[in-house]
């Protein structure tokens, strides 16, 4: 193959550019607005465990577009898609900038949520569809970067947002980004495979509707309900009902929205379930350390967004690297050395819970998000490389499905946890404190866990190269 042929064209470049930015702004703001969480419990008059929702409703929107992905892609065309996730983006933006209570704002959130659950999906494709073999490895890193900081960047720019004028800022400063990106990318955006009329399975789509949504409803009524409640007993039990209504369902279509069989691979299995824990901890404790620093330490917005600062820019500087291990050492290398830092971490925030300071909270992130994230994007690769290559498509919305996914429950229960503590007499900050420690100890002992889901992966596993 000739240098030449290995470049890649200059409108394929802008394309993948704005296709690229456009997620990375639909992710960044599904944690930004977790640090005026304080503040819109005041304005709006909701407790913690509600005004939650607006991280948790929007990853779960973003999930179940994710079921979606291969339906749209065969369906519709790049530029339709791009269009439509762009205008979603502008049309939420505007609500939420408007908003005048709480549910117009949830509302503003769940449609500008279109915009990650269409973009992630197509900027992937893109990058596979338009890059030379010899030069995508190096694209799909770079996309799944985005991944990886743009969640743990929301807080710092959220935060910053809020400082300079307020929550509503953070609308009203990336709508015209958006516009940039809609004009920028809508000429150089391609169609590369021919799009086809086929039908969707709405059955298959509403059962993993159900199953989702009532999981996460049940979930996020242990703390006011209890756990012996119907409605948490009863959205578990539903969410279980739904599932296996899928599962039938799916056996007599030829048509499956995602194909479960790719479960009979242990390797892939278990590599799944410590990527699914490993995201459901970083959401989780994304938006546990900013309410935390303003509500139990006192510190300003500004300072509860930017105290992650530090562990996002390490990572991102370290995250070639982190490939670089796996390719030079294999896979258990590297996520058994990130898996060690993430428990580390977890068992310092469980430890001192109720006496953190912003420092303390910073210097430990670094820790935890360099561990996370060494393991997490290892666990990945690790995991698709296990899957034969009729299935990697299959595979991946999987994995994105669950990602997405993890991050809403483990907003839910986090937030369930911190706010599961009242004494009559205590002070707010506390019963926050007191809560915070039982969400830290969450994340610790399913850093325990994964090391068990580990050790399955390099059972089965004989080479890890």
């Amino acid at each position: 193959m000739t240098a030449q042929s290995e470049k890649v064209p200059r409108g394929n470049l802008i394309a993948i550019f704005a296709i690229a930015l456009m997620a990375f702004l639909g992710i960044l703001v599904e944690t930004s607005m977790n640090v005026a969480f304080p503040t819109l419990m005041k304005q709006m008059h909701v407790s913690l465990n509600t005004v939650q929702w607006i991280t948790t409703g929007y990853l779960l929107m973003v999930a179940l577009l994710m079921i979606t992905s291969a339906f749209l892609k065969q369906r519709f065309k790049n530029k339709q898609l791009f269009v439509a996730a762009a205008l979603a983006f502008i049309l939420g933006d505007l609500i939420c900038a408007l908003a005048t209570n709480f549910p117009i704002l949830l509302v503003g959130r769940l449609i500008q949520a279109g915009c990650a659950g269409l973009a992630i999906p197509l900027m992937f494709n893109i990058v596979v569809e338009s890059v030379p073999r010899s030069r995508l490895g190096f694209y799909m890193g770079m996309a799944g970067l985005i991944l990886m900081i743009a969640p743990a960047s929301g807080p710092t720019f959220g935060g910053i947002m809020v400082y300079l004028a307020n929550w509503r800022m953070i609308f009203w400063s990336t709508m015209p980004v958006e516009l940039i990106i809609l004009l920028l990318g809508v000429g150089a955006i391609k169609q590369y495979a021919p799009v086809k009329l086929v039908k969707f399975n709405w059955g298959q789509f509403c059962l993993l509707a159900i199953a989702f949504i009532s999981f996460t409803l049940g979930l996020n009524s242990v703390s006011t309900a209890g756990a012996l409640s119907w409605e948490f007993l009863g959205g578990i039990g539903l969410a279980i009902v739904a599932i296996w209504g899928y599962i039938v369902l799916a056996k007599h279509s030829s048509r499956q929205l995602l194909k479960l069989e790719i479960f009979k691979n242990p390797v892939f299995t278990y590599s799944f379930f410590a990527y699914f824990t490993l995201q459901f901890c970083n959401i989780g404790i994304n938006f546990a350390l900013p309410n935390y620093a303003q509500i139990v330490v006192g510190a300003t917005s500004l300072i509860g967004g930017l105290m992650l600062l530090p562990g996002s820019l390490v990572t991102a500087i370290l995250q070639p690297w982190f490939g670089h291990l796996l390719d030079e050492h294999g896979a258990r290398l590297p996520i058994l050395m990130g898996s060690t830092l993430f428990m580390i971490a977890a068992l310092v925030f469980m430890t001192f819970g109720q006496h953190l300071s912003v420092v303390l909270i910073a210097i430990m992130y670094v820790v935890f998000s360099v561990g996370r994230s060494m393991a997490f994007s290892n666990t990945l690769t690790n995991g698709l490389k296990e899957v034969d290559m009729s299935q990697r498509a299959d595979a991946n919305a999987i994995y994105n499905t669950g990602q997405q996914f993890a991050g809403s429950i483990g907003t839910t229960i986090l937030a369930a946890l911190m706010s599961s503590v009242n004494v009559s007499g205590m002070s707010y900050a506390h019963e926050t404190a007191i809560g915070s420690q039982l969400a830290f100890g969450l994340i610790f002992v399913l850093s325990l866990i994964n090391f068990g889901f580990y050790f399955i992966v390099f059972r089965y596993q004989k080479n890890d190269k």
